[in-house]
């Protein structure tokens, strides 16, 4: 199956209209998509992916490699409930932990996520006003939204049958917007009870996913989708996840526009069904609402 392309900039052009159902269709049906020319700077993009390799070839390889959890988990049957992962965190917002990232990213880590920030807002209103909400809708129900960037590296796997990348789960938080490998395969999708594969990116493509709080604040209609991580005997898989989350104090719940009534006469609502039958589904539920508050 082929996963659904996003073109960034025809949101803003003759196609927006079409680009726009585009995009509510990849959310509703997929859960994810890849994203391009969507206007982030390549060369700051390509100076992320560098640096993080060179801090993993300097430093976190040989760690991993060393640790006793390495062995454990490549070479051992049973080590199911762990990941074939190393690992950071880089907070950026609401309060920053530059300070602790390695001095090599310090500085290009900060500027990456300036960038990816404004572009998961484009994404977070063009879905609000797909769903028919005010276009600062979801970024206001984020209440002070939460930005922070999972700097991973899944390494050389010997024994690939052994063990997980990262185990099949769905993303707890809003908007993903993943900066991935160019040659290592591995992130995997499940669609319609199948593992679908996410190929390696081309041309800086960011591939999309949505987390759990979208699925809610839209009532269900997009989707978080469960996905996993393989790992690889032929090489390590790059991966930098930027994680556009509601604040910690927000309250989440489905845009009361788009649940359905919460209760009323079904006589009340086959008078109303009479003179419009024929009319779009949702927006008579709408009115129902309206109607029988």
């Amino acid at each position: 199956m082929e996963i659904p392309v996003i073109t960034m900039d025809q949101l803003y052009g003759e196609k927006r209209s079409e680009t726009l159902s585009l995009l509510h269709n990849a959310c509703a049906q997929w859960g994810f998509f890849w994203l391009e020319n969507y206007g982030v700077n390549e060369d700051l993009m390509n100076k992320m992916k560098g640096l993080v390799n060179k801090h993993y070839e300097q430093d976190m390889e040989k760690n991993f490699f060393s640790s006793e959890m390495a062995k454990i988990r490549g070479y051992e049957k049973g080590s199911s409930n762990v990941d074939w992962e190393c690992s950071f965190m880089y907070h950026h917002q609401p309060k920053s932990n530059s300070h602790n990232i390695p001095k090599l990213l310090r500085t290009t880590v900060v500027e990456y996520a300036a960038e990816v920030i404004k572009l998961a807002e484009q994404l977070a209103a063009a879905m609000s006003e797909n769903l028919g909400l005010d276009k600062d809708y979801i970024e206001k129900a984020f209440s002070k939204p939460s930005v922070g960037i999972k700097v991973a590296k899944y390494p050389k796997c010997s024994h690939p049958e052994l063990v997980m990348g990262l185990r099949e789960h769905t993303d707890a938080g809003g908007i993903i917007l993943l900066l991935q490998d160019e040659l290592v395969p591995g992130l995997e999708f499940l669609k319609d009870g199948k593992w679908i594969p996410v190929p390696p990116t081309e041309g800086n493509r960011i591939f999309v996913n949505l987390g759990d709080q979208i699925e809610v604040i839209t009532n269900g209609i997009y989707k978080s989708i469960c996905h996993r991580v393989l790992p690889n005997k032929n090489g390590s898989r790059l991966s930098i996840a930027t994680f556009y989350n509601p604040g910690a104090d927000a309250i989440i719940c489905p845009a009361p526009k788009l649940t359905y009534p919460s209760q009323y006469r079904f006589e009340d609502y086959l008078n109303f069904y009479s003179t419009t039958k024929f009319s779009d589904k949702v927006s008579r539920f709408q009115t129902t609402k309206e109607i029988l508050k």
